[in-house]
């Protein structure tokens, strides 16, 4: 007789699968992107003709849906065609980190740096390891969508574990918690300025809402969902990619396999893309396709250790450089106040710091070990990620017009202001509308991938209609954040799904965006539905979010 857990593992089993296949009937990504562009351009178009109009809280006049088959809207698109694609956000995010870690995987750095880091770790550790570094990643703001989803893969294929439950599991973590960290992030000081800009105007609003308004929910969140996280990759997700026979090897076309680089190829190689014996070690697909090794041989040979060791010191020394560069007094990386929050030059430097402490340590340690010799090496290295993404570049242009028209029509904040005026016409009090608050924020997610933009819109109606109600603007603060999140991860809008989505292809050239949502959804509801009862403890026991911020004005 079946235990029961086998039986839930069925039935969850199916389920999954039902969603799977459901959701790979959708079109191919580009296509269906296409249909979305098609039916936004028609609604928008109606609504112009129709005169509709949104009327934006603390906006001094009313905003009127712009439509594209309209005079305005064809001169728009005619002349705006190649900067929607450009101005894809993505893309100032994606390439240059592409780039970087290029140069960082061809040279073989990261597997001799996972071998080295992982090689006598448990593996049992690494789901919750991955769980914690994507919950965090969110310090690198959207970067770690990029960095994290990779590297966890190479983790997880060094310890012998299946590399497609790190990839995938990397980035759940990061996306469904990308709204909490245990660090301060400049996605607080945002949040916090966005919630200070609606309070200003309102009488008796509470208490001050800073960058620390949230921490102590956010830490607590932090830990739980890091341990859910690390659970469901474990528990959930390994075993069904186990079950459904998904490769654990990059399948190559022959230019690869023959030509291409081999991350942790052994130095003495005639070329930075020779293969090697040693390839199999570092975790690289090796020339049968054999499973992974039981466990990872973490030492190095000699010239790899030494190039290594010069790596690490040229990187920490860049990085003391940065450090040093950004906190002497009047140092052109701070803002006017001075400061790093809520932005600076600091902040919107991320990507440059990510693609520095990636290309540097990269480049030194291939010309210690000889896996990049000479100039012409950085670019073919380079080239050669550029081209493993070369899908996800397609796919960029369409998604960049549908975001661009979405954007420039208006129509996501009158769906913003629309679903705001449908809860408040339920005339719901008391915690129950704070959490019809939380799954309103969790479906326009589906439609609103930025935060700071859903927040915006939100804030402006939700805090003072809360405030009336007794609520603290930082308790509607960390309430957003709940719904913020974990919808994102299961979203086709997400543009950071179609980055995966290519990742993915190169272990299942089949997959399609269902194969993402069902993978994706074991994280959505444990996630939601523990960081509801984490906000409804501290609601309940009237716990301090932060430091000086409570949960009712004058508790």
């Amino acid at each position: 007789m079946a235990s029961s857990a086998e039986t839930r593992s069925s039935v969850t089993d199916r389920f999954l699968t039902g969603v799977e296949k459901v959701g790979n009937k959708l079109p191919d990504p580009f296509m269906l992107f296409l249909i979305l562009f098609s039916i936004t351009a028609v609604l928008t178009t109606v609504m112009a003709w129709a005169n509709v109009t949104v009327q934006i809280p603390g906006a001094a006049e009313v905003t009127a849906i712009k439509g594209l088959f309209t005079a305005e809207g064809l001169t728009w698109l005619t002349q705006n065609l190649g900067a929607n694609y450009l101005g894809f956000p993505p893309l100032a995010t994606v390439l240059p980190i592409l780039l970087a870690v290029g140069v960082a995987e061809k040279s073989g750095l990261l597997a001799a740096l996972i071998r080295k880091a992982f090689g006598s770790a448990p593996r049992w550790a690494l789901p919750y390891a991955v769980g914690a570094v994507g919950v965090t990643g969110s310090i690198m703001s959207d970067a770690a969508f990029v960095v994290i989803p990779p590297l966890a893969a190479l983790v997880f294929k060094a310890a012998g574990r299946h590399p497609v439950a790190g990839l995938l599991g990397g980035f759940a973590a990061a996306g469904a918690g990308y709204s909490t960290n245990i660090l301060v992030t400049s996605l607080d000081a945002l949040f916090a300025g966005i919630t200070t800009a609606v309070t200003e105007t309102l009488p008796n609003a509470g208490s001050i809402v800073t960058p620390v308004s949230n921490y102590y929910f956010n830490v607590v969140s932090s830990i739980v969902l890091m341990l859910i996280a690390g659970f469901i990759i474990d528990k959930v997700l390994e075993p069904r990619l186990a079950r459904q026979g998904v490769p654990v090897d990059e399948l190559h076309d022959d230019d690869d396999a023959n030509g291409g680089t081999v991350a942790g190829a052994t130095p003495g190689a005639k070329s930075a893309g020779a293969k090697s014996a040693g390839a199999k070690s570092a975790g690289a697909k090796s020339g049968g396709a054999s499973t992974p090794p039981a466990t990872l041989k973490s030492e190095l040979e000699p010239v790899e250790a030494r190039g290594l060791k010069w790596a690490l010191i040229v990187g920490a020394v860049v990085a003391v450089a940065i450090v040093l560069a950004v906190v002497v007094p009047g140092s052109p990386w701070r803002n006017e106040e001075g400061g790093f929050l809520p932005r600076s030059p600091l902040l919107s430097s991320i990507v440059f710091i990510v693609f520095t402490l990636f290309t540097v340590p990269g480049l030194v340690y291939g010309r210690v070990v000889g896996t990049i010799t000479t100039g012409r090496d950085v670019p073919r290295v380079m080239g050669e990620a550029i081209k493993d993404m070369a899908g996800f570049l397609v796919l960029a242009f369409i998604l960049g017009q549908f975001i661009a028209l979405f954007n420039w029509s208006g129509i996501g904040q009158w769906i913003a202001v629309a679903g705001a005026g449908g809860l408040q016409a339920i005339g719901l009090t008391g915690y129950p509308a704070i959490l019809a608050f939380i799954l309103l924020a969790s479906l326009l997610n589906l439609f609103i991938i930025s935060g700071s933009a859903m927040w915006t819109l939100m804030a402006a109606v939700f805090v003072p209609l809360f405030v009336l109600l007794g609520y603290e603007p930082a308790f509607i603060q960390a309430a957003f954040r709940v719904g913020d999140s974990a919808t994102q991860v299961i979203t086709p809008l997400n543009p950071y799904m179609i980055v995966l989505l290519t990742m993915l292809r190169k272990y299942e050239p089949q997959a399609g965006l269902g194969t993402l949502m069902a993978r994706m959804l074991p994280f959505v509801v444990p996630f939601w539905l523990a960081w509801v009862a984490i906000l409804s403890v501290f609601f309940v026991l009237d716990l301090p979010l932060g430091p000086g911020n409570g949960i009712f004005i004058g508790g």
